[in-house]
This record gives structure tokens, C-alpha cells and sequence, in this order.
């Protein structure tokens, strides 16, 4: 059995007296350790599949299998704990509390799980060493994404999801961050799952999940994922 399964997924909004149909029959298997990017043009329904994955949304119909255990079917205090103790969530705008320091932020997100990583440890393996007592308006955004990252590494997730994780950041901001999740999929064994709409960054995944108009439509495995160093986007 895959790590991640996910079968045969709806999701359905309701708007008015319309009916939007966000996921459409989704199904897709991940192994544990892989990193795989969600590769779509904006409305193709990646964001829901990572929401639903995440246990930020749920779907409608089908299974959604994480480590053996259908989420599916989780109430709302079995999907709130299982946010807090087995994901982390990285987004394109970094959330990070403003009157706290980069150390605090990470020490917030640290305090709710059971086997947390040391913070100061994980801002130093991101580069921030120097800056565990700067503020967020004293960072770069670069800075302030990698605080982003430390944040849900020092959690020990199972899941790593990421949402446009490099789409505020400039080309080489962009490619040390990239740098950071594929050394979490390849040095830590972690699932690190990005969604982009940014298609010249397939070649780094060990599989590419290409989704249009609510439905996956191919599953790409590279067998030499590339390095981030020759990556051009």
C-alpha cells in the first residue's frame, strides 16, 4: 500500500444555485519519502486536493488514505488533531505572527505537538542562525519563508504541504527554499507534496501530478529528480 491514496475524490461547493465541482474523481497514489509536485494553471483544483490531504477541507466522496487510515472519514476533533501532530503547511504568504520573533514563531507551532524538533536547531539547519531573535518586519521575505519552513519542519510532520511555497520570492530566494524541501524529502524521509502552477519546476519531483479543470489528467515519475543547483524556471 502507498503512503498516500487517494481514490476516486469529489468536492463540491455550493454557490448560489450553482453547484462548483472543485476535485472530480481525483486518484493518485504517493510512496513515503517522495517529493511530488501538484502541477496546474490556477482553478484546477490543486489547492482542494492539498486542502482535503491536509485536513483543512474534506471531500465529498471517495477515500483519502494517509499512512493506512481513510481521513475521510475523520470527525472534526480527529481531523484537528491529526493538523496538529502529523502536517505542516507552508504557504506563498508566510503567516507568520508579527510581534513574535522568528524563534517564537517556531516555538508556537512547536508547543501543540508531542515530538517536536529543538527550534533554534531547525532555524540553523534553514540559515537563520544569526536571526532567531529578529522580528518578521526585519527580515527579507526569503528570510521570512525559510522562518515559514522551520516553523512546519520543527513539528516532525509526517506531510509537508506546500502552497506556491516560491511564488512570492525572487529566482534565487526561490531556489534556496526549493533547496530546503527537496533536502527534506531526500535527507529527512520526509512526503513533501507542492502544489505550482509553474511547470518548469516538474523536473525536481520524484512524481509530477498534473491536474486541469478539477481533474488529474497525467502522473509523471522522474527517475533522476533534478538537482536545484541546474534547475532554470
Amino acid at each position: 500500500m502507498a503512503y498516500i491514496e487517494m481514490k476516486h475524490s469529489y468536492r463540491r461547493y455550493q454557490m448560489g444555485d450553482s453547484v462548483i465541482v472543485a476535485n472530480h474523481d481525483v486518484s493518485f497514489e504517493i510512496e513515503k519519502g517522495e517529493l511530488v509536485i501538484i502541477l496546474g494553471a490556477s482553478g484546477a483544483g490543486k489547492s482542494t486536493v492539498l486542502n482535503i490531504l491536509g485536513g483543512m477541507d474534506s471531500n465529498d466522496e471517495g477515500q483519502v488514505i494517509i499512512d493506512g487510515t481513510d481521513i475521510s472519514q475523520f470527525n472534526d476533533r480527529q481531523l484537528t488533531s491529526y493538523r496538529r501532530t502529523d502536517v505542516g503547511f507552508v504557504f506563498q504568504f508566510y503567516n507568520l505572527v508579527p510581534n513574535l520573533t522568528a524563534k517564537e514563531n517556531v516555538e508556537l507551532a512547536v508547543e501543540i505537538v508531542p515530538d517536536a524538533l529543538d527550534p533554534e536547531t531547525v532555524l540553523r539547519e534553514v540559515g537563520l542562525g544569526e536571526r532567531l531573535n529578529n522580528f518578521p518586519a526585519q527580515l527579507s521575505g526569503g528570510q521570512q519563508q525559510r522562518v515559514s519552513i522551520a516553523r512546519a519542519i520543527a513539528k516532525n510532520p509526517k506531510l509537508l504541504l506546500c502552497d506556491e511555497p516560491t511564488g512570492a520570492l525572487d529566482y534565487q530566494t526561490g531556489k534556496q527554499v526549493l533547496q530546503l524541501l527537496q533536502d527534506m524529502s531526500r535527507q529527512k524521509g520526509a512526503t513533501v507534496i507542492i502544489v505550482t502552477h509553474n511547470s518548469a519546476l516538474a523536473p525536481i519531483a520524484d512524481r509530477v501530478i498534473h491536474m486541469h479543470d478539477a481533474r488529474v489528467t497525467k502522473i509523471e515519475r522522474n527517475a533522476q529528480p533534478q538537482d536545484i543547483a541546474s534547475l532554470e524556471y
